[in-house]
């Protein structure tokens, strides 16, 4: 094989192996997503699961990195309303 043959292979096989991780970050964060509105209604921990399949998320989208950081904040927020309360 030549050389240039060699090049292009390597740089093939990089670009291919980054882009079958992103998808794989996709589809994995896309699955936690549905799981855990399904949650919503089904018994489970919907609120573990749709910041965590955000989170995967985030890192590749725009839009579930702000739906995330509003997440964070509504939690902020309501940790903060209950701690003025002293059980």
């Amino acid at each position: 094989m030549s050389l240039t043959a060699k090049l292009i292979l390597s740089r093939l096989t990089i670009k291919t192996l980054k882009q079958a991780k992103r998808i794989i970050r996709i589809v994995i964060g896309f699955t936690l997503l549905i799981i855990g509105i399904a949650l919503i209604v089904l018994p489970g921990p919907a609120t573990i699961v749709i910041p965590a399949g955000l989170a995967v998320l985030a890192g590749e989208f725009l839009w579930a990195k702000r739906l995330l950081k509003r997440f964070n904040s509504g939690v902020a927020s309501g940790i903060k309303f209950f701690r003025r309360f002293k059980f």
